[in-house]
């Protein structure tokens, strides 16, 4: 249960700008979760959330993988270097790459553990990237572009 419960946090933080612990234990208790203020506190502690900026001088809670840092960088350099564009057809993401770089960018979206994926499929220039949604697979765009302006 208690893996369940920290897999939708991961999902509410990530899809809300969630600002409190109280704004976090609605959003668990609207998906039928039955949580206390304690519970949550103790899960925050667990995954390690931070509180980061979310504009307008406020801020939300977000997942920093702090382990793993340098290696996200190496991933996010793999994208930017192999990327060309992305378009969508319904929930599935089509991302152009530089010839032979489609392997080495889908490995790159799979290691970063977006959880709008549910896959890659690579071939030499082309990925095919399965989402969960339509929603979720604009919502991917936009983080990906995120990361490419950075």
């Amino acid at each position: 249960m208690k893996k369940t419960r920290h897999r939708k946090i991961v999902e509410i933080i990530e899809k809300y700008d969630v600002e409190t612990q109280e704004e976090l234990a609605g959003y668990l208790k609207a998906a039928g979760f039955v949580v206390t203020q304690a519970t949550v506190s103790r899960d925050i502690r667990e995954l390690k959330l931070s509180k980061v900026p979310a504009g307008n001088g406020r801020q939300k809670y977000a997942v920093l993988r702090q382990d793993d840092g340098h290696m996200e960088d190496k991933y996010i350099r793999v994208l930017r270097d192999g990327f060309a564009s992305m378009d969508m057809a319904q929930n599935i993401l089509v991302v152009k790459t530089v010839s032979g770089m489609a392997m080495a960018v889908a490995m790159a979206l799979d290691a970063m553990k977006f959880p709008e994926i549910v896959g890659c499929i690579a071939g030499d220039d082309t990925i095919m990237v399965a989402v969960r949604t339509v929603e979720e697979t604009q919502h991917l765009m936009d983080k990906i572009h995120m990361l490419l302006e950075k």
